[in-house]
């Protein structure tokens, strides 16, 4: 029997994936980052409600934020629940940030999330992706590999059975 996975934020499980940006860049790098969060959008987060489809890093000197999280109203929440698509700031060391931001200089790179995950001690993060954009002949020789793949496996499963 396959272990079963948390329910999204469980502790050490993923909340949200952007699946987008794995198909519009080519990751080149990835590191992890903290967020700043107030309380509100962690118990949203923690209930599985989360859109990272337009995330990137926008990075300045000394300082990182991440634009572009939707993290919904949290339901139970009073008067001072959060605002939903407010840049939050990211926790790097500040040799992290000038090294992120001499790469993502070069032309076609953009700091990209990928996934935002809840560690085991209860800590909110977000996977950032140094990624260059696709063009679309990229994209679809990545659906044909794909397609292959799958040709591929499906063959060899058939070819066990007999």
């Amino acid at each position: 029997m396959a272990p079963s996975r948390p329910p999204p934020g469980e502790n050490g499980s993923t909340v949200v994936t952007n699946r987008k940006a794995l198909r519009d860049y080519h990751i080149d790098e990835r590191l992890e980052a903290g967020l700043v969060l107030t309380g509100t959008e962690v118990k949203s987060l923690r209930q599985g409600t989360a859109s990272l489809t337009d995330a990137y890093a926008d990075l300045k000197p000394g300082e990182a934020l991440l634009r572009g999280l939707h993290i919904p109203v949290y339901t139970a929440g009073n008067q001072f629940n959060h605002e939903p698509d407010r840049p939050r700031k990211l926790l790097l060391h500040r040799r992290e940030i000038v090294r992120l931001m001499s790469q993502a200089a070069r032309k076609g790179y953009t700091v990209v999330g990928l996934r935002v995950y809840f560690t085991r001690r209860g800590f909110a993060k977000v996977e950032l992706g140094l990624g260059r954009g696709k063009h679309h002949q990229d994209k679809r020789e990545d659906l044909k590999r794909r397609d292959s793949d799958r040709d591929a496996r499906r063959e060899i499963a058939r070819a066990m059975r007999r």
